[in-house]
């Protein structure tokens, strides 16, 4: 059978997450590779757009309202789906996952690729709604090993559907520049002589920062010179800021609101901090690794696949604010020499397994084998 090599990728929204970020790159790389890529978003687009037009990949949304569902949706990305007729559907996320299995095989897209980006995406009722829909589509993937095994174990996804594909990165977005790590320093407020963490994520449950603001308090009753800078945007803001305040540490602490650069701010930061409750596989701590920066994170997800503990960094129980700080305590009671050794080694590891180029050659590998054994080639 010929068919168009197609692949449309189907995500629930677009914003500045680590889902929406993997699937924006893994479309870009396609594309340039030769793949005729196009991009579906369920929730009206807030980031992202202007690079999707740059690489030249169409972007449609199904307009959806965040929380209300509307069964209409079904039928608008069908008749997307025929007037594109791709020969792969990837989706991103639960939402996207469950709609795109049945919009796909109302369409009849012969291959229907669902990405699981988290090892905790709801709870047993939505652990409950992918097991009973798996049969819709071919192969689920998720980013790391340890997810992998959970959802697995849950019953989500049988394990012969199951292939992980961990997250990429462009590494030389990540860079050391004395000079402007002096500069920007001193714009965040910065003495020489302070430590500086930084923390990047969604003011949200899953990031857990009421954790990691109860350790950085530890800290400050140490009598240790340190500041925290958190960049992230979202709903727990003001419940944040309060805590601070209430704790006695908005003059150490900073929220920085959403921010493109950072790369620049790992640049001026000491060492990075991930409090998170659970995870799939974290980008922010791959870039971390990838700036050379010393990480302290907890124990989820796919985070002891990246972080070795007392290598490259420390991993911490989760909702432990005392192991927490303890364990960024130690890092700054290292030498500079030996958190920019433990930096290098996280350096190395991003290097070995994580570059872009190589995630989408297994993406690509997956796509190819898929297609084979659906009797589909390649018409250019």
């Amino acid at each position: 059978m010929k068919i168009e090599f197609r692949n449309v990728l189907l995500t629930t929204g677009l914003a500045y997450g680590g889902a929406e970020t993997q699937l924006v790159s893994l479309a870009t790389r396609l594309k340039k590779r030769g793949w005729d890529v196009r991009v579906v978003s369920m929730l009206p687009p807030q980031a992202f757009m202007e690079e999707l037009t740059a690489a030249g990949i169409p972007l449609a949304t199904l307009n959806m309202r965040r929380g209300v569902p509307d069964p209409r949706a079904i039928f608008k990305l069908v008749k997307i789906l025929r007037q594109w007729q791709p020969a792969i559907l990837t989706s991103f996320m639960f939402h996207a996952n469950l709609l795109g299995r049945i919009a796909g095989r109302i369409a009849g897209v012969p291959v229907i690729i669902s990405s699981i980006r988290n090892e905790n995406f709801g709870g047993p009722r939505r652990d409950k709604i992918l097991r009973y829909t798996d049969w819709m589509g071919n192969i689920s993937t998720t980013n790391s090993r340890l997810a992998a095994e959970s959802l697995i174990k849950r019953g989500v996804v049988p394990a012969d559907k199951m292939q992980v594909i961990p997250n990429g990165l462009v590494l030389d977005r990540f860079y050391i520049d004395l000079k402007e790590r002096i500069k920007l320093r001193q714009q965040l407020g910065i003495s020489y002589n302070e430590f500086l963490w930084l923390a990047v994520g969604r003011l949200e449950e899953q990031k857990d920062y009421p954790t990691l603001l109860d350790a950085f308090r530890i800290l400050i009753l140490k009598n240790v010179r340190v500041q925290l800078r958190i960049a992230g945007q979202g709903p727990l803001l003001e419940v944040l800021k309060r805590q601070a305040v209430d704790s006695g540490l908005s003059d150490r602490i900073v929220f920085l609101g959403l921010r493109r650069d950072i790369p620049s701010l790992l640049n001026a930061a000491d060492g990075f901090v991930l409090s998170s409750a659970w995870e799939g596989l974290p980008n922010v701590v791959m870039e971390a690794m990838a700036a050379c920066k010393p990480v302290v994170a907890t124990n989820v997800g796919g985070v002891p696949e990246l972080v070795e503990d007392g290598v490259s960094g420390y991993i911490v129980p989760p909702h432990d604010p005392e192991a927490l700080a303890a364990a960024m305590l130690k890092i700054m009671s290292l030498s500079e020499d030996e958190r920019r050794a433990m930096g290098r080694a996280g350096r190395a590891h991003i290097e070995a397994k994580y570059s872009l180029d190589q995630v989408v050659d297994r993406w690509e590998k997956l796509y190819q084998d898929l297609l084979r054994n659906k009797g589909v080639s390649r018409s250019r």
